[in-house]
């Protein structure tokens, strides 16, 4: 009877297991995400459910340096470090998401699609708040290009 009751166990846990793995398989299929590329390298997931969609693919040209050295400030100060770009490809960019490295930090995007030949910009505020010393904050860019973009900024908070 003891054996019985182990059998009955198992059988019971490994259909639940095979179950939650359908369902899992289901919700990755199902996904309702834009085919923006969010990898350094597309090649690399071509097949099946999760393949990225090229052809709506852009080329982003930046204006200015990704990699910025802002001005000392004092400490409490809020201040807006801002990245242009082009758009030198042949379809309209979209910006799906730009992201901060920490709270202190707020981007923003262009809300509406860069036409191809067309210039945006992406701003980011910094609060120094509490960062005195040697700040480096990152935003990472996702949008219908190849790859995502990192932009950085530094800037010294003193007392």
């Amino acid at each position: 009877m003891k054996n019985l009751v182990v059998v009955f166990v198992i059988l019971f846990v490994s259909a639940g297991c095979k179950s939650g793995d359908k369902k899992a398989a289901v919700a990755s299929k199902s996904s309702d995400a834009p085919a923006f590329n969010s990898v350094d390298n597309p090649k690399a997931n071509t097949e099946g459910a999760n393949s990225v969609d090229t052809s709506n693919f852009t080329t982003i040209q930046w204006i200015d340096k990704i990699n910025q050295n802002l001005p000392k400030i004092k400490e409490g100060e809020v201040i807006e470090v801002t990245y242009r770009f082009k758009n030198i490809g042949s379809k309209p960019l979209i910006v799906q998401n730009v992201s901060a490295s920490c709270g202190c930090t707020v981007p923003e995007k262009p809300e509406q699609p860069i036409l191809p030949g067309m210039e945006g910009l992406i701003k980011a505020k910094f609060d120094s708040h509490g960062k005195t010393g040697s700040n480096t904050k990152t935003l990472t860019v996702l949008a219908n290009t190849n790859s995502d973009k990192v932009l950085t900024f530094s800037v010294e908070v003193e007392k």
